[in-house]
């Protein structure tokens, strides 16, 4: 069988980002800032790395900000060349310069299976990644191409899988593992299930590599609740009739579409930044023995 390059990428942007609202009322929650970075850019830059060349975001209203971030500043570019600042003028440019991107609207906001089926016509009969910008994940190989290798050993679609705390559970999309390897072929996965309905504690990731028979599958599947799509019942179905794996990755994962998921990867970004790390460490310090300050905090949090 032969085994095909993955060159094509989907990257779901269309949501509304109310968890951040109201910073999110007039900026994509994938425009907040990570540093100095925004949070796409991070998901973008780790599709390049894995070898990825061609990037399809599933956008929507709103977004305008996302593609002037990918897009030729001319004006910017223009001033920084006059004013001599070549270091961060090349950064702009990379940033431009980083794949090919194209954008597909999704109009409505009818699940994560809607918007993967919405690339359908532009990834055509070969398989791709689905890359979910909220998921971070800082690792010195990139999660993605994990999955890729996987893919290129097995030729399945492959799930990124994380360990949760038995309590969490129902937050996520739970895989039934067949075995209990790093790397492991998936018997079903179960959206969201109880504490006693799931089969594991190991959760789906936002990283995925997907044949394309999944467009089938989506194709077939009726929306749920809320009138959304899921992707995980067009999972189920490919994993019975066609075989999916899953993957423990190697990296530090954190959500930083949750706001104390999204400080813990600025404190995790930060301690790792080349010209901020060491005075960051300091600081860290200082407000960790430095009692009143954080009992001042203390105090704050119970206030709210």
């Amino acid at each position: 069988m032969e085994i095909r390059k993955i060159r094509k990428a989907v990257i779901p942007v269309a949501g509304f980002g109310t968890r951040f609202l109201p910073a999110t009322k007039s900026m994509p929650k994938e425009m907040l800032p990570i540093i100095d970075r925004p949070i796409i850019h991070y998901a973008v830059e780790e599709a390049v790395r894995s070898g990825i060349t061609e990037i399809i975001f599933i956008t929507g209203r709103g977004k305008r900000a996302l593609e002037d971030y990918f897009d030729h500043s001319f004006e910017l570019e223009h001033r920084l060349e006059k004013a001599g600042k070549k270091e961060i003028l090349k950064q702009i440019k990379d940033i431009s310069d980083m794949a090919e991107i194209v954008y597909i609207r999704q109009k409505e906001a009818l699940g994560l299976g809607h918007a993967v089926l919405r690339a359908k016509d532009l990834v055509g009969d070969e398989p791709f990644a689905v890359l979910l910008p909220d998921d971070l994940i800082n690792g010195e190989k990139p999660c993605i191409k994990q999955l890729m290798e996987v893919y290129g050993k097995t030729g399945k679609s492959v799930l990124a899988a994380e360990e949760t705390s038995p309590n969490k559970v129902s937050a996520y999309g739970i895989i039934d593992p067949a075995t209990d390897e790093h790397t492991f072929k998936i018997n079903g996965v179960i959206e969201k299930p109880s504490k006693e309905e799931a089969p594991s504690n190991l959760y789906i990731v936002g990283r995925y590599i997907f044949d394309p028979k999944i467009f089938e599958y989506l194709e077939e599947t009726k929306p749920g609740k809320g009138g959304e799509i899921q992707v995980t019942d067009a999972i189920q179905k490919l994993a019975k009739n066609e075989g999916v794996m899953g993957y423990k990755f190697e990296g530090e994962h954190h959500d930083a579409g949750d706001k104390l998921g999204f400080l813990k990867a600025t404190v995790s970004y930060g301690l790792k930044h080349k010209k901020l790390s060491g005075e960051f460490k300091n600081y860290l310090k200082e407000v960790i023995l430095d009692k009143p300050a954080l009992q001042a905090g203390m105090t704050e949090k119970e206030n709210k």
